[in-house]
């Protein structure tokens, strides 16, 4: 920083501080000179040598200010150049006491004073890591502003941070904390729990920590946030209670859903609510499929440390359900964890649905005739449009109807309700995978393509529709940041990620060849 383009017009440049100290030495030099003089230029001097001092004074402030991200100068020479001024002020007893510096420089000084005590930069405000909220769950605290202290921010950097973790080169503002640039050394993870370890030690829990990618250019950030600027999100209405209304509704929608009778005219429901009872083990079978899935993310979150809200169920007029939105309530640890919690659910309600789908191929049905349907209904899905081939061969031809039990259809259904929530978009089980396999950057193009796809099914499937309106007001994200946002998850958990999304595409891709005895031939 130049002192003299700081100052100038105003003072006289810090260039020219030597001539200061010759002034100051003059009149020692000229005896011969009257004592007017003498007193004059000593009074000059001392005077112009207090302005000089202070701007450096002030300057030094206000480089503290805007370089945050150097070193921190030594704490005692502000002292030894006051030291050095009061000797002088001493030695010449002669002298009154000089007034406070010229009120100009105070002005030019009183911002960057400010900022140094508050431990703030002149940048900008608007800088971000990700769009969407900066936890899960939470949400900045409202009223008074909370800033991290100078201090802070240089034990941070110089003794939390470091060579051997995350070497910090700059920083920017991020929402209540700051955002600090530089390179990652080592290992992710281990770089994560050694700056974790230091900040505990020299803080305890008064800030959190965030090591992400930044989507600007895919480099690593850390993101340190008070712990006091969050709070957790309330709801107007208790969530148990809205929960259990919509559990309520979804409860009516499953049982009205497996009653034949009633499928031409769903409202006559309310005036033959007798005959719900018949869609009592349909119903039940779609609900234990829902009900084994939601159990699973619960064990597998209680097992990772992560915190699930209270299960919403969603109802459905086509299919009953169309499974459950359930929130996570705290910060995931890395993303292994919330693969690990997203791929648990739909991985078990797959697994169910399968074996009930088999076991109703296999079980003829308890009444000798079961439900007829044609064989065309096999062409709406591919997973069991192909197992339906193979199990029944040639019996199952187009335009031909056929007698199933209506286990098949009650396991399908809850086949259809996972595949749905294993669509990679948004908050669902599948776009937390694809968050956990790939990234932040990847799993947003996806759910974009995604909610695109569906839109387009939405021209000619009602359910399409329905879904897509969900997850574009509900569920489109963007997934908060986890604590640790870079290491990749462990190879056996992506299999088991992308195994769930492979079963999702095929029971919601329809099956495209024909039912004849040709094709198979033919192969």
């Amino acid at each position: 920083m130049n002192l003299s383009a700081t100052f100038h017009g105003n003072f006289v440049p810090l260039s020219q501080c030597s001539s200061c100290c010759d002034l100051r030495i003059q009149p020692y030099l000229a005896a011969s000179m009257g004592s007017w003089r003498k007193r004059h230029r000593r009074r000059s001097s001392l005077k112009l040598y207090h302005v000089a001092s202070a701007k450096f004074r002030n300057l030094r402030k206000q480089e503290v200010v805007c370089r945050l991200s150097e070193t921190q100068t030594e704490p005692d020479s502000n002292n030894d150049e006051e030291k050095e001024v009061n000797e002088n002020e001493g030695g010449d007893s002669e002298e009154p006491h000089l007034d406070s510096p010229p009120i100009v420089v105070d002005q030019i000084n009183n911002d960057a004073e400010t900022k140094a005590e508050f431990g703030v930069q002149d940048v900008d405000n608007n800088v971000e890591v990700s769009s969407g909220s900066p936890l899960p769950g939470v949400k900045p605290q409202q009223g008074e502003s909370i800033r991290i202290p100078k201090e802070t921010l240089d034990i941070l950097k110089n003794q939390v941070f470091g060579f051997d973790t995350f070497f910090v080169t700059a920083q920017d503002p991020y929402e209540a904390g700051v955002l600090f640039k530089g390179n990652l050394r080592g290992v992710a993870a281990k770089s994560y729990e050694k700056i974790s370890k230091r900040m505990q030690d020299k803080f305890g829990d008064e800030y959190k920590l965030f090591l992400l990618v930044n989507p600007e250019d895919d480099q690593p950030v850390a993101v340190v946030v008070p712990r006091r600027t969050l709070q957790p999100e309330s709801t107007a209405v208790p969530e148990w209670f809205a929960a259990g209304a919509f559990g309520l509704v979804t409860l009516f929608t499953l049982l009205l859903r497996n009653v034949p009778e009633l499928q031409s005219n769903l409202l006559s429901a309310y005036d033959n609510l007798e005959l719900l009872k018949n869609g009592l083990p349909g119903a039940l079978v779609t609900a234990s499929v829902l009900g084994i899935h939601e159990l699973s993310h619960v064990l597998v979150a209680k097992n990772t440390g992560v915190m699930l809200g209270v299960p919403y169920f969603v109802p459905s007029w086509q299919i009953g359900s169309f499974g459950t939105i359930t929130r996570i309530i705290n910060i995931v640890p890395k993303r292994e964890d919330l693969l690990k919690v997203a791929a648990a659910g739909p991985l078990a309600g797959f697994s169910l649905g399968f074996v009930l789908l088999l076991l109703g191929f296999f079980l003829p049905p308890s009444d000798g005739i079961g439900v007829v349907v044609d064989a065309s209904v096999f062409h709406e899905c591919f997973l069991v449009g192909g197992i339906a081939k193979l199990l029944l061969g040639d019996a199952l031809k187009e335009g031909t109807p056929i007698s199933l039990n209506p286990l098949l259809l009650w396991a399908w259904a809850g086949l259809v309700i996972n595949a749905i929530n294993s669509i990679p978009a948004g908050e669902l089980d599948g776009g937390r995978i694809s968050f956990a396999i790939w990234g932040r950057k990847a799993a947003t193009r996806i759910t974009g393509a995604s909610i695109a796809l569906l839109g387009l099914s939405s021209l000619v499937s009602d359910v399409a529709f329905y879904w897509v309106a969900l997850i574009f007001f509900l569920q489109r994200g963007p997934i908060a940041p986890l604590y640790e946002e870079i290491t990749d998850p462990d190879d056996k958990y992506v299999g088991l990620g992308l195994l769930v999304l492979f079963l999702g595409l095929l029971v919601c891709l329809p099956y495209p060849f024909p039912f004849t005895e040709e094709v198979i031939t033919s192969f």
